[in-house]
């Protein structure tokens, strides 16, 4: 499942960025490069996923727009063949720290199933402990 679409970083960033970006061949085409935009949003899920996958159960079932607006800043990043503008690598730096804020569970992705954690065997605490050396018993005769 793919959190964002060709279709959706044209909107957003414009074509002509996208063609500055994904236009690579020796000749120019003048186009954007699909498969270079659908590489980098692939990478991006990738991302993403790694960073969901300890909270929640994937593929997700629906896409949050808040998580199609990080794999996009991530994919236009990772676009970036130099050093990206300021606000592209502010972008990068925020969508990184949501991922992360996801992942320990500061932030939550409404309507989205959680992950089941691992069910143990025992439901309260077990503790062991040595035998003790002076009971009652032990030191009958000297008390």
């Amino acid at each position: 499942m793919t959190y964002a679409t060709l279709a959706q970083m044209t909107e957003r960033y414009g074509a002509a960025m996208l063609i500055a970006l994904t236009d690579r061949a020796d000749v120019p085409t003048g186009a954007i490069d699909a498969a270079v935009v659908d590489r980098a949003l692939a990478e991006a899920d990738a991302m993403i996923d790694g960073y969901l996958a300890g909270r929640y159960a994937l593929p997700l079932t629906a896409t949050p727009p808040f998580i199609g607006d990080l794999a996009q800043a991530i994919a236009i990043w990772k676009l970036h063949l130099s050093e990206p503008d300021p606000k592209v690598t502010r972008d990068y730096d925020h969508a990184l720290r949501s991922l992360r804020d996801i992942a320990s569970g500061a932030l939550r992705i409404p309507g989205a199933a959680g992950a089941e954690p691992a069910a143990t065997g025992g439901s309260g605490a077990r503790i062991t402990d040595r035998e003790r050396p002076l009971t009652a018993a032990n030191m009958k005769g000297f008390i």
